[in-house]
């Protein structure tokens, strides 16, 4: 009776006693100080102060009813969907809005509700997942910001190919260990394309050199990043290395001479086609003549083949014993040039020219962790 009353009141009642009522009625509600009989009364009267004009009043109903875990999602969800300064605290601290809820939202809501959810003290993978396929710069920013958002690797990769573009986007990703590879890959690609693109370094150095200079430090940090990767995830990569052209005789024959043997396995039998076991057996016990066979069927030409194959038979007889692997790519290249062979010597001085860039970055490594250590 007293809720029919209270109904009765509103309807002349000044907007900032209606405010003021209603908050009394909400947090009597949620703190369950209204008898069970006139639960459902109250409830009636909160419905419909959803239509009330006053967006004082329904500010007064979220705010009683954000936190209160047993509220009527008749009022919870139009809450959600009013007014940012209303919605806000509904969509930050109420736990009665379910995944599919917070999906509506973000698919529908505008830039401001997706902060509102990317900012939830839980976001699940699903939830996640909706905001890395809608999601702007700034939402997706608060997602890789909060510690209680669960983000699945596939929606890192989505973010990746999305927003990769962002510089703060991309050192978000980059620092993050669950960040797939062939996603990271792609991010150090971003980086390189940035750097390149700066009118002040292309006047410095030249169009080409920089060209140059890019791509060979995203060699280098491509072939840093293989020791990383997991087996399960050598596949993706590699795939991905190849659909972005990266799967030069150059990098190839890097990887062969440097000694990432499943790197280089996983590689081949990507662009060979044939079976990852058929090919680490050829490649470890089988003739010359069957090395280059599989070279050929990579679509490397004869001599080149016939390059990969010699190099293979070094590295076989360095890896059990000889002066270090490193080695290889420098027997070959002063074979080369002994022989005369222009387009084998032009390749592995390219060869030649990655590996000195990734000492460089290993010294540069090592120096800055003696620094720290002394310190």
């Amino acid at each position: 009776m007293i809720v029919h009353a209270f109904l009765r009141w509103i309807e002349t009642a000044r907007a900032a006693d209606r405010a003021k009522a209603a908050s009394v009625l909400a947090r009597a509600y949620a703190k369950a100080r209204i008898a069970p009989d006139d639960r459902r009364a109250a409830e009636m009267a909160m419905i419909f102060l959803l239509d009330d004009p006053a967006p004082k009043v329904r500010l007064a109903l979220a705010e009683a009813l954000a936190s209160c875990a047993d509220a009527p999602r008749a009022v919870i969800l139009p809450l959600a969907e009013d007014q940012p300064e209303i919605a806000a605290h509904i969509i930050l601290c109420s736990c009665l809005l379910t995944d599919a809820d917070l999906v509506d939202l973000a698919a529908k809501g505008s830039d401001v509700t997706r902060m509102l959810i990317a900012n939830r003290s839980h976001v699940s993978r699903a939830v996640s997942a909706a905001l890395a396929e809608v999601g702007d710069v700034e939402d997706v920013l608060a997602l890789l910001e909060n510690e209680g958002a669960m983000l699945s690797r596939r929606s890192l990769a989505r973010i990746a190919e999305r927003l990769g573009h962002d510089a703060d986007i991309r050192a978000l990703l980059l620092d993050r260990e669950d960040l797939p590879s062939d996603a990271r890959h792609a991010l150090v690609e971003k980086v390189g394309t940035a750097l390149a693109g700066f009118g002040l370094i292309q006047a410095a150095v030249g169009t080409g050199r920089v060209e140059r200079i890019t791509r060979e430090a995203c060699d280098v940090a491509t072939i840093g990043m293989v020791a990383d990767v997991a087996p399960t995830e050598m596949p993706a990569l590699v795939e991905h290395l190849r659909v972005t052209g990266r799967l030069t005789p150059v990098f190839l024959m890097h990887a062969l001479c440097t000694g990432r043997a499943e790197f280089f396995v996983a590689a081949i039998a990507n662009l060979s086609g044939q079976e990852e076991r058929r090919v680490r057996s050829i490649l470890s016990d089988g003739r010359e003549a069957a090395v280059r066979a599989l070279y050929e069927t990579t679509g490397l030409g004869v001599d080149i083949s016939a390059l990969f194959a010699e190099a293979t038979m070094l590295w076989r007889r360095e890896a059990k014993g000889g002066d270090g692997l490193h080695s290889v790519s420098e027997m070959l290249l002063a074979r080369s040039r002994a022989m005369g062979n222009a387009a084998c010597q032009a390749m592995l001085e390219l060869v030649e020219r990655l590996a000195i860039a990734e000492q460089r970055q290993t010294a540069r490594s090592y120096a800055l962790i003696a620094t720290r250590e002394a310190a």
